[in-house]
């Protein structure tokens, strides 16, 4: 794990989740306890309405937590209800985070690499619909990560469970004096509810 993430991870204190939250993610590690006993691939789709801020970030920190505890078979996918781009600030926010991150395109959906372990394989990031071709059709979680796209898709077809995990968006921040601190807020509060799921698999 490259250092500074692992850093981070050092300093994830999950007695600062509250119960409340912890109730809301434990759908979530059930699926995964579910899937992991049986040796069976886990597959977790992240759902937003623009697939371009919070979605990228729990896949990334996702599979990243998924290493750390070495959680095997585990393949963390995004997507939304329409496709637009990863927002800047998102690949920027993860870089000061610790990711290595290439840009693979300079068009006006950019493809970005993503590492969190120089032997790891890239997590590839760029804004899709959730039903697209790279995204599993069958046999994962569908886990909706605002609450627009929770309410505006009532139906994800090929999701076994769909879970609502919901996170504030950092978009309201943008071209605001807060912005680079309030994405950074939102990345690690994700980061470490995401390894807070991942500790509980056993």
């Amino acid at each position: 794990m490259n250092a500074k993430i692992s850093n981070h991870i050092e300093s994830f204190d999950f007695s600062q989740i509250s119960e409340a939250r912890k109730q809301t993610l434990q759908p979530l590690v059930d699926y995964i306890q579910g899937k992991y006993a049986t040796q069976s691939e886990i597959r977790l789709n992240f759902i937003c309405t623009h697939n371009s801020r919070r979605s990228h970030l729990s896949q990334i920190w996702s599979q990243a937590a998924a290493h750390h505890f070495n959680i095997k078979q585990v393949y963390c996918y995004s997507g939304g209800t329409e496709a637009t781009a990863m927002f800047p600030m998102v690949a920027e926010t993860l870089v000061n985070n610790g990711f290595d991150i290439q840009k693979l395109s300079e068009d006006s959906n950019p493809v970005y690499a993503v590492k969190f372990d120089g032997n790891q394989a890239a997590v590839i990031g760029f804004s899709k619909r959730f039903d697209d071709a790279f995204n599993p059709e069958s046999e994962f979680a569908a886990i909706m990560t605002c609450s627009q796209a929770d309410q505006g898709c009532p139906f994800i077809g090929g999701a076994e469970k769909r879970i609502p995990i919901t996170f504030e968006d950092p978009k309201a921040f943008d071209n605001t004096p807060q912005q680079a601190e309030k994405y950074n807020e939102r990345s690690l509060q994700i980061a470490q509810e995401m390894f807070y799921v991942f500790s509980k698999i056993n």
